[in-house]
């Protein structure tokens, strides 16, 4: 199945629908082979210039996609259109969906013990008999990352969901998933913490007007007030160098192996 690949701040975003994305993950599935999905917003846009490990993470992704209403704006106003916000947690409910209605088991790796246990209600409610073939939370020092990456590997799943936070989550599917054998591979972000109703999603008007950012501003002001007025500055500023010089496209390179800090 072809599709076209928009080059895009030095990295290719594929050009695809949601319906795309989740039957390139059942013919993945039906295969067995590997399907890593990597979503990409302006925030990590900005951070992945200065960092490596991100960066790399996302360049062995097989499909990239827009997670950020600012990104496909961006893209068209770059002459280099992609057709649709397709966000992490959509395709995590679209997936979780998926694996209900054919049998599927899956695995999910993160949050606090407290949210994965109310998160795996959820889905006990929201798609009966899903089995849950490994579950564990993100809390783990780096020394168990191999115990964990171990369990999920014997599990068996078909699909492996992730909810820690950039670029730990990144860093894990880089470092462990060729090995997992599990075909279909997504780090979700923040979603388990929505899906397990610990946090309000933006309403779809906000989603629609890309103020996501602006929805959450609103819950956590102290917090996120500098981190946003930061990240969507230096977005707009690469955005416009863009339009006059755009980026050559990102190469992996071989970043140092990385501390305890930077994995956990």
């Amino acid at each position: 199945m072809s599709h076209r690949r928009q080059l895009l701040f030095g990295m290719y975003l594929d050009a695809v629908s949601m319906e795309d994305v989740i039957d390139r993950c059942h013919a993945a599935l039906k295969t067995r082979s590997r399907m890593l999905l990597g979503v990409l917003n302006a925030a990590k846009i900005v951070k992945l210039r200065n960092d490596s490990l991100l960066r790399n993470s996302l360049l062995e992704c097989d499909l990239l996609l827009a997670d950020g209403q600012s990104v496909v704006w961006a893209s068209k106003i770059l002459g280099r259109p992609l057709p649709e916000r397709i966000a992490g947690i959509d395709v995590f409910d679209r997936l979780l969906a998926l694996a209900h209605q054919e049998g599927r088991t899956v695995a999910l790796l993160g949050a606090r013990p407290d949210v994965l246990r109310r998160l795996e209600e959820v889905i006990a409610v929201r798609f009966p008999g899903l089995k849950i073939a490994c579950s564990h939370h993100g809390y783990f020092a780096p020394h168990e990352a191999d115990q964990v990456a171990g369990a999920i590997r014997a599990s068996g799943a078909d699909m492996l969901f992730i909810g820690m936070t950039s670029p730990k989550k990144e860093i894990f599917l880089a470092t462990y998933g060729p090995t997992l054998n599990v075909p279909v591979l997504h780090g979700v972000g923040g979603s388990f913490d929505i899906m397990a109703g610990l946090t309000r999603r933006a309403p779809l008007a906000w989603q629609r007007a890309g103020m996501e950012w602006a929805y959450r501003l609103l819950q956590e002001p102290r917090r996120l007030w500098w981190r946003y007025l930061a990240t969507n500055t230096s977005f707009i500023r690469l955005t416009a160098r863009e339009m006059i010089r755009p980026s050559r496209a990102f190469e992996p390179d071989s970043p140092a192996k990385p501390t305890a800090a930077e994995q956990g």
